[in-house]
């Protein structure tokens, strides 16, 4: 397993956060935040057409860059940096992955080279309204109707699932777990936006009333396919909350440089440089933890399972605690809307929830050591 960085891996990141300074920073994130669907399309066209961003850990064999899930991980970390908004965790790792796990080859073709692209938006539809993430939950249905499939049900908190084109889907066919693809403007589908905590992430609730799909793979593959998706999201996600910690770290030492009290600036304060040195502690630790598990993931280590969970929920609780600190250092202004310490607050308890909190990786992670 190789754990350095490379030399091209460094000008990726450094390419990646020029790329997000000129074209999506926290003026613009604030304007999409006011918008319906959250995108910018020129920045989205751009960072597939132009930089291959969206398609970078898809083989070129389905239109991909072909890169490892440790580039993807290096761009997911400055994406949450930025709080850039746009479908990327939707698009470029969820539904890519749900395919590229799928033994559907021709799905694969048929679909994963417009994802890489960025022609098409597309999302994975797994919660219901109890937001849980166990497969076991799931009671949006698929029943055969002659050579096709329709589906009835639900999803809810969908991320990006109003302004996907597609949508991937699970549901329960013939008793099993099954995954299909349903295309935005297909009939009997209803889509609502959801108001949330985190404006920089846009949620949905689709409707399915005798929507037609498409079947990924046969009845019943599903269940494997979520295995890995889920976990493979779980890391994805964890190096996007390691960037958003490491921006709100920065945030607070740079402003106890700044800010004085006394005559001299609060940084100096010993109390407040031990709560900034536990920050750096922990930020450093998540750091080493997302690199492991990002090296697990794209040279197909048994360990990712494992990795996948105890990651998601060390890196939701030094987010949130990065960005609760942040928040406290800065003092009553950041606790205001105009400073952008709110943005990262938010979007950390949103990083939280999303894929499970971090009890609930705990228990999943005992689970499968079998405490």
């Amino acid at each position: 397993m190789t754990l350095g960085v490379t030399a091209e891996q460094d000008e990726l990141r450094d390419s990646v956060r020029r790329f997000l300074a000129d074209r999506a920073p926290l003026s613009r994130v604030r304007e999409l935040m006011e918008t319906e669907d959250g995108i910018d399309r020129a920045v989205w066209e751009q960072a597939g057409a132009q930089l291959g961003l969206l398609g970078l850990a898809i083989p070129e064999e389905y239109g991909g860059g072909g890169f490892t899930f440790a580039e993807q991980a290096i761009v997911l970390e400055e994406l949450g940096a930025a709080l850039y908004g746009g479908p990327y965790l939707a698009s470029a790792v969820l539904a890519a992955t749900a395919l590229l796990a799928s033994p559907d080859e021709g799905a694969r073709h048929d679909l994963l080279p417009a994802i890489a692209s960025g022609e098409t938006i597309a999302t994975l539809a797994f919660t219901e309204d109890d937001g849980s993430w166990d497969p076991g939950t799931i009671r949006l249905s698929a029943a055969k109707a002659g050579d096709n499939w329709r589906l009835d049900g639900h999803k809810s908190f969908v991320l990006d699932g109003g302004s996907a084109g597609l949508i991937l889907v699970l549901a329960v066919a013939d008793g099993r777990l099954s995954l299909f693809a349903v295309e935005a403007g297909a009939p009997g589908l209803g889509r609502t936006v959801l108001p949330t905590l985190d404006q920089t992430r846009k949620l949905a609730r689709l409707e399915f009333d005798g929507v037609p799909g498409r079947l990924i793979g046969s009845p019943g593959d599903a269940a494997a396919v979520m295995d890995r998706v889920l976990d493979v999201a779980a890391i994805a996600l964890a190096a996007e909350q390691l960037g958003g910690a490491q921006r709100a770290l920065d945030m607070a030492v740079e402003y106890s440089k700044v800010r004085h009290q006394f005559g001299r600036p609060i940084g100096s304060f010993q109390t407040l440089k031990h709560r900034m040195a536990d920050l750096l502690l922990e930020v450093e630790s998540l750091r080493s933890a997302v690199i492991y598990a990002a090296a697990a993931v794209a040279d197909g280590s048994a360990e990712v399972p494992v990795l996948a969970s105890l990651v998601k929920a060390y890196a939701s609780d030094t987010y949130f605690h990065a960005a609760a600190e942040n928040i406290q250092i800065h003092g009553g202004i950041g606790f205001t809307w105009e400073h952008d310490a709110h943005l990262y607050f938010k979007r950390a308890k949103s990083s939280e929830l999303f894929l499970g909190d971090a009890s609930y990786h705990r228990e999943r992670l005992a689970t499968r050591i079998r405490l």
